[in-house]
Formats: structure tokens, C-alpha cells, sequence
């Protein structure tokens, strides 16, 4: 699956999304990709899955570990094509934890996987838990990164597509400046009413 291909599946799913959003960084941009688009169809969803679990392969894992929400579905799914065991990242006071008695034996191998990566925050936290379980970090991948290749990990990261979507902050946001309404997207950190892009 190519990078065209994989933006093409994301706009044609409605889940790249143009306007003025605050994400949950707190930044705004023009642009915004929500996954819940894509993994509520699994026609669409599903191959993109499995060209990251063919891509993550090389790395040798032994486990795949997803954050919650969306990456739950798409740690199940990789780790269904690569015929290994899952593990879910719940958010939890101060980062992330494995829960309901998952655990990762020390010095296998792992990879995270995510949807969106923006400032590699959820990525940081997962790879927190693999190593507060003595395991290693083999691997990373994403379905888009859209910080444009600007986010880095110790660990190698594969992203199905990298888009170079800017992000400002709202007192430099030329969005704001030419009076553009504003819409919050997500879930991370937002408040009723509200929403956020996943950083």
C-alpha cells in the first residue's frame, strides 16, 4: 500500500478533515484526521493494518502494544496478522499502565503501534510502560504521522503516510487572525462540550 493510497482511504472515509481545529495540544491547525472514520470501516481499515504489520515484521516483535481507544483496534489487528499476543496502554494518572493482568516478560521484544501520531506523546507513554516492564522497544508504527517526520523516538518509526500539517499557537494562528471559526476535535484532555486532537 502506497502513501497516496493510504491518504486517498483517509479522505475517502471522511476522516481528513479541513477547517480550523484546536487539538489537544492546544495548537490549531487547518487540518485534522480523525480516525474513528477509518476503524469504523474495516473495508477500508483493515489493509492498512495489515501493510503496517507487514512493515513492522522486520523488527522481529514478540508482542504488540496499542494505547487506548483507537489503539486498541489496531494493535489487535497487527498483532492478528503477525500471529502474536496484544497488550493495551489504559491512561492512568501521570502517563499510561498495563491493567486487567497484562503484563510484558522482560527482554521481549515489542512494538508500539498508534493512529495518528502528532507529538508523540501516546507513543512516549507506551514506550514508558515496555520499559517499566524490563521489555524493549523494537519497533513503533503509525497510520499517519502527521507532524511531518518532525517527531523522533530512540526506537525506528514507520508511518503508513507522513503529512506536513502545521500546527501554530493560537496567539500566531493565522486561522484566528483572519477571524475562522473554531472547532475542537478528540478526546484528550477535553471537557464536556469539547473535544481535542490526539497529540
Amino acid at each position: 500500500m502506497t502513501e497516496s493510497e493510504v491518504v486517498e482511504l483517509f479522505a475517502e472515509c471522511g476522516a481528513l478533515l479541513t477547517g480550523h481545529f484546536r487539538l489537544s495540544s492546544g495548537l490549531h491547525s487547518d487540518r485534522y484526521l480523525e480516525k474513528f472514520r477509518l476503524v469504523e470501516r474495516p473495508a477500508a481499515f483493515e489493509p492498512m493494518a495489515e501493510a503496517l504489520a507487514s512493515r513492522l515484521a522486520v523488527y522481529e516483535p514478540d508482542y504488540v502494544l496499542g494505547p487506548t481507544t483507537a489503539g486498541i483496534i489496531i494493535a489487535y489487528c497487527v498483532a492478528r496478522v503477525l500471529g502474536l499476543e496484544a497488550r493495551y496502554a489504559e491512561a492512568v494518572e501521570g502517563g499510561r499502565a498495563l491493567r486487567r493482568g497484562q503484563t510484558l516478560p522482560p527482554g521481549k521484544r515489542v512494538v508500539i503501534v498508534d493512529d495518528i501520531l502528532t507529538t508523540g506523546l501516546s507513543v512516549r507513554e507506551c514506550v514508558a510502560v515496555v520499559e517499566g516492564h524490563g521489555a524493549l522497544v523494537a519497533g513503533i508504527g503509525v497510520l499517519a504521522d502527521r507532524s511531518g517526520g518532525k517527531v523522533r523516538f530512540d526506537a525506528p518509526l514507520t508511518a503508513l503516510a507522513t503529512l506536513d500539517v502545521p500546527a501554530y499557537s493560537p496567539d500566531a494562528c493565522p486561522l484566528c487572525a483572519a477571524g475562522v471559526p473554531l472547532t475542537q476535535r478528540g478526546t484528550r484532555g477535553a471537557t464536556a462540550g469539547t473535544g481535542g486532537d490526539k497529540p
